[in-house]
């Protein structure tokens, strides 16, 4: 599955935009040097998202929605949409 496709799941799940789970691990005073257990037990605690789902959000957090071209290994990689499903 797509780096999008979890990120579409979590969104489901949880009613909350990609974009909006960032900026709540931003709020919960999570940075870069944030591990990713600490990162992941959060996500399950809070909105109740499994490590498939917060793993490309804690590598997006880390890195950048530009690490997900990284693993698309179609010819021309999508962008990875941040701003939720209404806005497609």
């Amino acid at each position: 599955m797509s780096f999008q496709a979890y990120l579409d799941g979590a969104e489901k799940k949880t009613g909350k935009t990609p974009a909006d789970l960032l900026a709540a691990a931003t709020a919960h005073g999570f940075d870069v040097t944030t591990k990713a257990t600490e990162f992941l037990d959060w996500l399950k605690n809070d909105y109740d998202l499994g490590r498939g789902h917060g793993m490309p959000l804690y590598q997006i957090f880390k890195h950048g929605p530009e690490i997900a071209a990284k693993y698309d290994k179609s010819p021309t990689p999508a962008p990875v949409r941040l701003d939720g499903l209404a806005n497609r």
